[in-house]
């Protein structure tokens, strides 16, 4: 493996890691030793947030898979009152129970192999510390006293915007750190996923703190609720996405069962799209609509009588690639995917310029990974030949700055490739 090719942590990661180890520690240390204040409270609290991790979301997609611990979590970081009582507790106290109830109700997850990632936790410690530096400090002194009714709302639906806003920002910079993704198209899939089940734990946190500090304890169960029930229906939601998407990977399959593609070439493709969309910026939908096209992208060679050599597509005259392309995009739209898939296989011969942005991409990466796949001991110079070659095509063929994005995916991807420039 070459020089290049050794992963080491990026500085950042190391960093945020780091930042939520140390907070982690002081706050324990500091709780430990001057002793919880209001011990109900922090208990009642404690529990819910380790309910919330137990209840945890394993093995989904999705920005927050544990929404009713996330909200318990920051209505304990903006809780000012209990039950028309002054509350004392600190940032320390605040981040050392977050901890102990997420950990807690990780030992299960942890215990099969599924528990929290580190991003996942770190980010969780950062953004509830952040949300009680912010508040805890000025209440404790005083600052927020006269506050109520709407102003006080309002208050805290911003403090949680705001803090909602880090978390974005934290999100995306781990990701890009992990993946080498631009960091920009990553911040906006963050913000746009706010709005849905982001939104619903800031609005449970927030009314959850006001609850408690007029009523008391009693009120975490009841409006911990409808969160819950969120969290249910949306598993429902996914569970009805991955079918549809299984059922998209058995139709591509179909190409390979029936001899006409070599095996795992769609998923090749598909993945690779995916790296290639992301690097280019592509939001979430459009993303989605891509993997579907690249997984689907070939199905129209089941209408052939004679099998193409190898399924290998892009060496075919213009007009035959567009035959294909539309007999498959005839195909899709008999299976009831979106029609935006459809689009996308049938304009995939089509002239660059004259394509969708998705098309572009499955058909740049479909004649890499045709030229490139299978070549042995030779795969890194047959993988620069095949670049080259797309290169060369830009032309006319290939859009340069989807060629461009692959090579630099490839790049990331420790095959030694050369950038253009």
């Amino acid at each position: 493996m070459s020089p290049r090719c050794v992963r080491r942590p990026p500085v950042l990661l190391v960093l945020v890691h780091g930042g939520a180890a140390l907070l982690a520690v002081a706050s324990l240390a500091v709780t430990v030793d001057t002793g919880l204040t209001e011990r109900p409270v922090a208990v009642a609290f404690g529990v819910l947030v380790a309910v919330g991790e137990l209840a945890r979301w394993t093995g989904a997609r999705v920005r927050e898979a544990a929404p009713l611990g996330g909200a318990g979590a920051l209505a304990y970081a903006l809780l000012g009152e209990h039950a028309g009582r002054h509350t004392e507790h600190g940032v320390a106290q605040v981040v050392g129970v977050v901890l102990a109830g997420a950990l807690l109700g990780s030992v299960p997850h942890i215990a099969r192999g599924r528990g929290p990632s580190a991003d996942q936790l770190a980010r969780r410690l950062l953004t509830v510390g952040f949300a009680a530096v912010c508040f805890q400090p000025l209440y404790n002194q005083g600052v927020f006293d006269g506050w109520s009714g709407p102003p006080y709302a309002l208050l805290l639906v911003a403090l949680l915007a705001l803090t909602a806003l880090c978390d974005a920002v934290l999100a995306a910079a781990l990701a890009h750190c992990r993946t080498g993704w631009p960091f920009a198209p990553l911040l906006r899939e963050e913000l746009r996923a706010m709005p849905g089940i982001g939104s619903a734990v800031v609005a449970t946190g927030v009314v959850m703190a006001l609850a408690v500090a007029v009523v008391g304890l009693w009120a975490l169960p009841v409006f911990s609720l409808p969160l819950l029930l969120t969290q249910l229906s949306l598993r429902r939601y996914a569970a009805v996405r991955t079918t549809y998407r299984q059922t998209i990977a058995s139709l591509a399959r179909a190409t390979e069962i029936a001899g006409y593609t070599p095996a795992g070439h769609a998923r090749r493709v598909a993945a690779l799209s995916l790296a290639v969309g992301r690097d280019l910026g592509l939001s979430g939908p459009e993303l989605t609509v891509l993997e579907h096209a690249a997984l689907m992208h070939d199905i129209g060679q089941l209408s052939l009588v004679d099998p193409v050599p190898d399924g290998a597509t892009a060496g075919l005259p213009a007009a035959e690639q567009r035959r294909i392309a539309l007999l498959g995009g005839a195909v899709v739209r008999q299976t009831g995917v979106d029609a935006a898939v459809a689009v996308v296989v049938e304009r995939q011969a089509d002239p660059y310029r004259e394509q969708p942005p998705a098309a572009r991409i499955v058909r740049a990466v479909n004649a890499y990974e045709e030229k490139a796949h299978g070549a042995g001991p030779g795969g890194p110079l047959k993988a620069l030949e095949a670049l080259e070659e797309l290169r060369l095509g830009t032309a006319g063929d290939y859009a340069p700055d989807v060629v461009e994005a692959l090579a630099r995916v490839l790049a990331r991807d420790c095959l030694t490739l050369p950038l253009a420039g």
